[in-house]
């Protein structure tokens, strides 16, 4: 049931404060939330310590999930599939397949390295998802390519890495996913590209929603479909591996938000862009505040917990998809 569009935007913006919030005020210590607005209003809390260890991983997982949510909506508008998503069409894989051959080969040293890497992996793998599929908008056949894709990546992944101890352990942890232990010095070289990817996608609310009625409607309206389609996609390609580079192949965020966002607003591209960009955040900050609190003082990776939120959702989608 959608709620009017003042009281979505209302709820989105709530929602992303209280995520804020609660990824500086919930950890391994508990903070007090008014320790917490006084830290981020200038004041210095006795807890001051542990809040400004918290600010990488907060900003990490803000700046992210709003990158991994639009590139998930822009992809579902290009392709017109509800199933569209950077980890199931194969381009976190390709990144990562990507990064782990600079890693084995020495040439991912700096992490500038890496996201030139992981940009070229992603561009790869989705080039290749779309040749394959031939333009069918057939949404599972576009999943399961996806998913081959992903497989024979990671397959590779595991070839390249497993003789060589070094980049293996690398590999295991930054694969799995998470915004723990991610920092400024891995979000700053990622900015530009997740900042020219937001540029050439988070304007196209109503030229996604000119594909949604068809290309054969959409010439007529004027839209240039095969040059539109190039450019958003290689917008949400950016995002998805600006991304990648900084936090590992976290999956489902660009699934599962932009259908909280229908359910709440309705299916207008521009109401799903914005409300995707602020509800991504919210996706990829509550599963880290999981991660810490389900096991203490071990903490689960948001990558991990995305994947067993999300799970539910894809199933109930190739569902739809199946029965339409």
């Amino acid at each position: 049931m959608t709620v009017p569009r003042a009281a979505g935007g209302a709820i989105a913006v709530g929602g992303l404060a209280a995520g804020v919030l609660a990824s500086f005020a919930i950890g391994a210590v508990s903070v007090p939330v008014g320790d917490v607005v006084g830290f981020l209003t200038g004041a210095d809390p006795a807890t001051a310590a542990i809040l400004a260890a918290r600010v990488d991983r907060t900003l990490v997982g803000v700046v992210c999930g709003a990158a991994l949510a639009l590139s998930g909506a822009v992809l579902q508008g290009v392709t017109r599939n509800p199933l569209a998503d950077p980890g199931l069409l194969g381009i976190n894989a390709g990144a990562a397949l990507a990064v782990a051959v600079g890693v084995v080969t020495g040439i991912g040293a700096s992490q500038g390295t890496v996201v030139a890497l992981a940009l070229l992996g992603a561009g790869a793998a989705a080039a290749f998802v779309a040749l394959l599929s031939r333009g069918r908008p057939d949404p599972v056949l576009l999943v399961l390519l996806g998913a081959a894709v992903t497989a024979a990546c990671l397959s590779a992944v595991s070839a390249v890495t497993i003789r060589n101890q070094a980049a293996l352990e690398v590999m295991r942890f930054w694969q799995v996913g998470s915004i723990g232990g991610r920092g400024l010095p891995l979000l700053l070289p990622s900015l530009p590209v997740l900042i020219m990817g937001a540029v050439l996608t988070v304007w196209a609310g109503s030229t996604l929603n000119t594909l949604a009625v068809g290309d054969d409607l959409a010439t007529a309206l004027g839209t240039r479909i095969g040059r539109t389609r190039a450019l958003l996609g290689t917008g949400a390609v950016l995002l998805a591996a600006g991304s990648v580079a900084v936090v590992g192949p976290i999956g489902f965020v660009g699934l599962v938000v932009p259908h909280i966002v229908r359910l709440l607003m309705g299916p207008d591209y521009r109401v799903v862009i914005a409300g995707s960009v602020l509800l991504g955040p919210v996706l990829l900050l509550t599963a880290d505040i999981i991660g810490r609190v389900v096991m203490p003082p071990a903490e689960i990776s948001a990558g991990l917990v995305v994947l067993l939120l999300g799970a539910p959702v894809l199933v109930a989608l190739v569902r739809r998809s199946v029965h339409a």
